[in-house]
């Protein structure tokens, strides 16, 4: 299975700021639908389903980003994605927005996912079969590093990969 996956998407109009800048809340917005989708087209992990079916979803508990040059409106960014840890009840994501050719990062974010059961609001264990597909497509850094080293790293192009 892919470990890190990758689609593109072009920075629309709505979405700027007066200097046709992407405004820096759209990259998170970006950044998380590009990840659904490319988990539902590659994992067939439909988080919606989960939910109906299940009663079980993520919401995030923590997400720091760094914004290392701008994304220009109509612009085509390159959103790569991958599952960097997970526990119990918890997922890191770790996701860098590129320009068309990834030669130009333009934003790293880390993003902590909590499992919870939505009719309690409260946290819930991943299940035997999410635990077993997290297994199969987790990619930890080879070496623990701090979000501010692993942003320096990515702006210098110097990428720390499993």
């Amino acid at each position: 299975m892919k470990k890190v996956l990758e689609s593109q998407v072009k920075i629309r109009f709505h979405d700027c700021d007066p200097f046709n800048h992407l405004n820096n809340s759209r990259y998170l917005d970006y950044i998380f639908a590009a990840r659904e989708d490319q988990v539902l087209e590659h994992y067939d992990f439909d988080i919606y389903r989960i939910a109906r079916e299940h009663h079980r979803g993520w919401v995030v508990a923590q997400s720091q980003i760094a914004y290392l040059a701008p994304a220009f409106l109509n612009e085509t960014v390159t959103i790569q994605t991958q599952l960097l840890s997970f526990t119990e009840q918890r997922l890191l994501m770790e996701a860098v927005m590129w320009n068309a050719d990834k030669t130009v990062p333009k934003a790293v974010l880390w993003a902590t996912f909590a499992h919870i059961n939505l009719a309690t609001q409260r946290s819930h264990p991943h299940s035997a079969e999410l635990t077993e597909l997290f297994s199969q497509v987790v990619n930890p850094l080879p070496e623990p590093l701090p979000f501010e080293a692993r942003a320096a790293a990515i702006k210098l192009q110097k990428l720390i990969t499993a």
